[in-house]
């Protein structure tokens, strides 16, 4: 009886090259984030400086060299919370595009109906009523006068402030 020894799971070279094309490719999207977007991210120091220099250069060569200094940085940090940020800003998110539907419906029902307000309410008590009626009421009545749908707008704006 012969027992067979146990294999770790190695990879192979072209999976190695591939993980390290993703990262670099990953990195090159940090690299085009504005300054603010990028500092919402969770970075190392060293990477955030390097990301910073390659912003910065302008020249071909260097900003290639830059980008795959980059690359070899991104091997040391874990890309998927990266990854993640990254696809909710480009609405590549589900959960995000879910939440922002289920926000519009509320919208939606506080313009419609006087009974979704109550039922607003009961979900979220610690909401600035006063402010929430008079937006509902400018809301209903910009859609009634076929204007711009300012108040509409805002009290998106205060619905998604609320979740968050």
């Amino acid at each position: 009886m012969s027992v067979q020894p146990e294999f770790e799971a190695e990879i192979s070279k072209t999976q190695q090259k591939q993980l390290m094309h993703n990262l670099q490719v990953l990195g090159e999207a940090l690299v085009a984030l504005p300054v603010a977007k990028l500092k919402q991210i969770e970075l190392p120091d060293n990477l955030r400086e390097a990301i910073m220099d390659a912003q910065r250069i302008t020249a071909h060569g260097g900003r290639r060299r830059q980008l795959q200094y980059v690359g070899k940085l991104m091997r040391n940090v874990d890309p998927e919370p990266i990854q993640l940020k990254l696809d909710q800003w480009n609405g590549n998110h589900n959960a995000e595009t879910a939440r922002l539907h289920r926000l519009e419906n509320w919208r939606q029902r506080l313009i419609d109906d006087d009974a979704a307000l109550s039922e607003f309410l009961a979900l979220h008590a610690n909401t600035d009523v006063q402010h929430l009626r008079n937006l509902i009421r400018n809301a209903r009545k910009e859609a009634s006068l076929n204007k711009p749908p300012k108040s509409s707008r805002e009290l998106f704006k205060v619905l998604r402030e609320m979740e968050e």
